[in-house]
């Protein structure tokens, strides 16, 4: 109920936000005023209407096709494209297309007689006109993206990361219905205005047409990237009520949206995350859903059910991720150290990147760190879900009967995590003669001490600076004065993906003001890219092969520095980690 109401009022403020305002003249065209009682002016008596060819759902049925598809696009968009290996953007240039091709159909009416043919079959197949409107709302939710406040942001990451559980099933319908609500007002508002209207009321033909040209414009502005430059100049007179919705703990803990609970992991919140004493919390979870597996004998699967006798740690790890690559040493230090005592170490790689999903590069991550243990390719993030995972890394801990002891979510807790190690591995043989503790030094960083993870690409983007918004497409970017703490800002023009953002016409830079004394930067593609950091320090990094991370600064001081980073066309840029 909480994640409902969270949805609907996130999507009601939405509904009324600036970046509305590019589908409103389409659903007031398409959804209200074809839906309304006219005169043809085509020879028929004045005041005599086509009531027998109108139908009255048609507002209804528009925004019931937008919500169809936003929500569909919004979940599984990605996951189904990335199953497939096409292109994130595809869905959305599909739609464009459709678009332009109803607004022609409108504008020419032989040409929706072709349109129609494909579908002569049917008994009725007046696909595109006023009798009907699921088929243009089901184009106009592809390409609808509307601000991505706190509310869109959780969906994104919930649907991109595969973690789609009921509670994010109810907060997209409900977000899509919160912003369908004020589009159904203003569709059936158009309706009324074209009824009431003598000039609406006698030109049917010229409303068409009109409807036509909208669609053709909106789809052509959607390929420029318009929209965007039109929220830029109008401020977002919404987002102090979002933060008002969202920025309490009630909402925060609401759309942290983990797995769904089930008799297989009903019993892990029994475990204190980070306890510095054994815990019981049920049996471990089958490790479920794995496409891969590396660093076993013919790539054979690992089943939790043959380790029991054995002292089982479970580490969720991606390659790419700074925090996890802070805690790789110590896991790799334990897996050496207490393999030959009965401990058994199990990888599951759980993607944050589609290009963490190529098991070649997942092996090319193993071997850079030293991983020989099992590690398992969780790219549907099956297992992940079965844990009811939501951290990179998550270390879960489970003795000789299968029974989970410890938990511990993030970096740190590692002094504390050994030592119950030892303890289960004593437990399990008492007689077990077990090495000195490892001594691998914790370099997790103070709590808020660093800049939180900046993602470049349009789904998970937290802190852009501005001037404008943030979205995908390309753009021209000019960096803010000043630029405010721990934020990103782009200059020059930019293609901005799903996941990464590229220079499209000459080298572009990104400007990072940051607090951390070490950064990161995970890139793809060829080229170069020359960093500047404020204390004057600069160096020239390459970049080819695949997808990893690169050192931009080391041994930073303490306080704000700002890096600028001029970026070569060619280059991917996924996003900056801090240490």
């Amino acid at each position: 109920m909480t994640l409902a109401i969270i949805g609907l009022l996130g999507g009601l403020i939405t509904g009324i936000s600036p970046c509305i305002l590019p589908v409103l003249p389409v659903i007031f065209l398409t959804g209200g005023a074809q839906s309304a009682r006219i005169d043809l002016g085509n020879g028929l008596a004045v005041g005599s209407t086509q009531s027998s060819t109108v139908s009255r759902w048609r507002p209804y049925l528009v925004i019931a096709g937008l919500v169809t598809s936003f929500t569909a696009v919004t979940l599984v968009g990605s996951l189904v494209l990335g199953a497939l290996g096409l292109p994130q953007d595809i869905i959305r240039w599909v739609a464009m297309g459709v678009l332009v091709l109803i607004g022609i159909g409108l504008i020419v009416p032989r040409f929706e007689h072709l349109l129609e043919r494909p579908f002569a079959f049917l008994p009725r197949r007046d696909v595109n006109t006023r009798r009907n409107g699921f088929g243009v709302g089901l184009a106009l939710g592809a390409v609808f993206v509307p601000c991505a406040g706190p509310v869109l942001a959780a969906i994104i990451v919930a649907g991109s990361t595969g973690q789609i559980g009921w509670g994010t099933v109810v907060l997209t319908l409900s977000f899509a219905i919160g912003v369908a609500i004020p589009l159904l007002v203003f569709a059936l508002a158009g309706r009324g205005l074209a009824e009431r209207i003598k000039a609406f009321r006698s030109r049917e033909r010229g409303l068409r047409i009109t409807a036509g040209v909208a669609m053709i414009a909106l789809a052509a502005g959607l390929a420029l990237n318009l929209p965007q430059q039109l929220q830029r100049l109008v401020p977002d007179y919404t987002a102090g009520v979002q933060r008002q919705l969202t920025d309490n703990e009630d909402a925060r803990q609401a759309l942290d949206l983990g797995g769904l609970v089930n008799e297989e992991n009903k019993d892990l919140d029994q475990c204190t995350n980070g306890a510095t004493e054994l815990e019981s919390c049920g049996t471990a979870p089958s490790i479920t859903g794995i496409e891969g597996w590396l660093n076993t004998p013919g790539g054979e699967a690992v089943d939790l059910a043959d380790l029991r006798g054995q002292v089982v740690l479970i580490d969720f790890w991606a390659y790419s991720c700074i925090n996890c690559q802070r805690s790789i040493p110590h896991v790799v230090a334990w897996d050496e150290a207490y393999r030959d005592a009965g401990l058994a170490v199990i990888g599951i790689h759980s993607p944050e990147y589609a290009f963490e999903k190529d098991e070649a590069n997942v092996a090319a991550g193993a071997r850079e760190f030293g991983i020989t243990y099992p590690v398992a390719l969780d790219n549907k993030l099956s297992t992940w879900t079965n844990y009811r995972n939501r951290y990179w890394p998550a270390h879960y801990l489970v003795d000789a009967e299968g029974t989970v002891r410890h938990i511990a979510f993030g970096e740190g807790n590692y002094a504390a995590t050994e030592k119950l190690i030892r303890e289960l591995l004593a437990d399990a043989d008492p007689d077990a003669d077990l090495p000195p503790a490892t001594e691998v030094a914790d370099d997790t960083p103070d709590v808020g001490s660093t800049t939180r993870e900046t993602f470049i690409g349009s789904s998970k983007d937290v802190n852009f600076a501005g001037p404008g918004s943030y979205g995908a497409g390309e753009s021209e970017f000019t960096f803010p004065d000043p630029q405010p703490d721990d934020s990103f800002a782009l200059d020059g023009s930019w293609r901005v993906e799903t996941q990464f953002a590229t220079p499209t016409d000459g080298a572009a830079a990104i400007r990072l003001a940051f607090h951390a004394s070490e950064v990161r930067m995970v890139m793809a593609g060829e080229g170069e890219v020359r960093v500047r950091l404020d204390d004057g320090s600069a160096r020239t990094i390459a970049v080819g092969g695949t997808p990893r991370s690169y050192a931009m600064a080391d041994s930073v001081g303490e306080g704000r520095h700002v890096l600028s980073v001029e970026v070569d066309p060619g280059v991917e840029v996924y996003s900056f980690t801090f240490g």
